[in-house]
C-alpha cells in the first residue's frame, strides 16, 4: 500500500502539474474545496496518523494540519515525495509484531485518550489516503486532467 500511495500521488501531481495555480484551488465543491487544499489535507493527515502509528501521543504539538499551506506548488511536490519516501521506509520495516498491540493518542484539544488497535490505525491510515485521492481524482478528471487509473492490479 505504500507503494501504491507513491503511485498514485504522482499520478495526481503529474495531472496537476498541467492546471494553472488558480486551477489548482479553485472551489470545486469538495469536502476541502480544491484539489490542492485536499492533497494539503493528505500531506498533514498523513504525517498526523503515522506519528500516532509510531507511538506519538501528540503529534499535534509538533505537526501542524493546514489546507492552505504549503503554497507553493513546486515545494508541495518536494514535500510530498520526502513524506511518501517516509511512509515506504516506515511500511518496509513493518512487521506482523509490529501490528499487534495499540495505537492510543489524545485528539486536538481533548484530555481524553484514544485507543485502537494498531493494525486497525494503518489500515486506516491507508484507507483515508485512497478515499481522498478519490476526490483528487474526480476533480482532476472534471478540470480535464487525465490522472492514471486507479485499480491496484495496474500498479506498474
Amino acid at each position: 500500500m505504500a507503494r501504491y500511495n507513491r503511485w498514485q500521488n504522482i499520478s495526481l501531481i503529474t495531472a496537476s502539474d498541467g492546471l494553472t495555480e488558480a486551477q489548482r484551488w479553485k472551489d470545486r465543491g469538495a469536502f476541502f474545496k480544491s484539489i490542492a487544499a485536499t492533497m494539503n489535507h493528505l500531506y498533514w493527515a498523513d504525517a498526523l496518523m503515522l506519528e500516532r502509528i509510531k507511538g506519538n501521543e501528540r503529534p499535534q504539538e509538533t505537526i501542524t494540519h493546514s489546507l492552505t499551506s504549503p503554497s507553493d506548488w513546486s515545494e508541495f511536490k518536494d514535500l510530498r515525495t520526502q513524506r511518501d519516501t517516509e511512509i515506504q521506509g516506515w511500511a518496509s520495516g513493518t512487521t506482523c509484531e509490529y501490528l499487534n498491540g495499540f495505537v492510543r493518542w489524545y485528539p486536538p484539544g481533548s484530555l481524553s485518550k484514544i485507543e485502537m488497535p494498531k493494525a486497525v490505525c494503518v489500515v486506516q491510515f491507508f484507507n483515508h489516503q485512497a478515499h481522498h485521492r478519490g476526490q483528487i481524482h474526480a476533480m482532476l478528471t472534471a478540470a480535464g486532467a487525465a490522472p492514471e487509473p486507479t485499480d491496484i492490479p495496474l500498479m506498474p
